[in-house]
């Protein structure tokens, strides 16, 4: 059993930046692969990015590459996402996940390949 738990969101204006935590209990953490995703309002939940076990292969959805940036520290049992140059559409709940998944180079992307889900975190982008 994993738990997880993200902090780290809020309120910015459009350009900035912001990094999103997640914890994880368990010592079996740095198995995990870990992905983050995010749902906006009236939309359905989608793949912003997923990190390997190891944090060699870190794949990213096409909206955020360039932008956002996916890191874990396995012995601090934490996955981070660091978002550079936000904009509105960046406004969503963002959840952090782990799952077993491979298939890299792309990575783990639909939610059914995830098993453990954060309660998420609000980030807004104002223009």
């Amino acid at each position: 059993q994993v738990q997880l738990v993200e902090s780290g969101g809020g309120l910015v204006q459009a350009g900035a930046s912001l990094r999103l935590s997640c914890a994880a209990s368990g010592r079996t953490f740095s198995s995990y692969t870990m992905g983050w995703f995010r749902q906006a309002p009236g939309k359905e939940r989608e793949f912003v990015a997923a990190i390997s076990p190891s944090g060699r292969s870190t794949p990213y959805a096409d909206s955020v590459k360039g932008r956002f940036t996916i890191s874990r520290d396995n012995a601090k049992n934490t996955v981070y996402l660091r978002m550079n140059s936000l904009k509105p559409e960046d406004t969503a709940v963002y959840y952090c996940a782990a799952g077993r998944g491979a298939s890299w180079p792309l990575g783990p992307r639909t939610e059914n390949e995830y098993d453990y889900w954060g309660q998420g975190t609000q980030v807004t982008v104002s223009s």
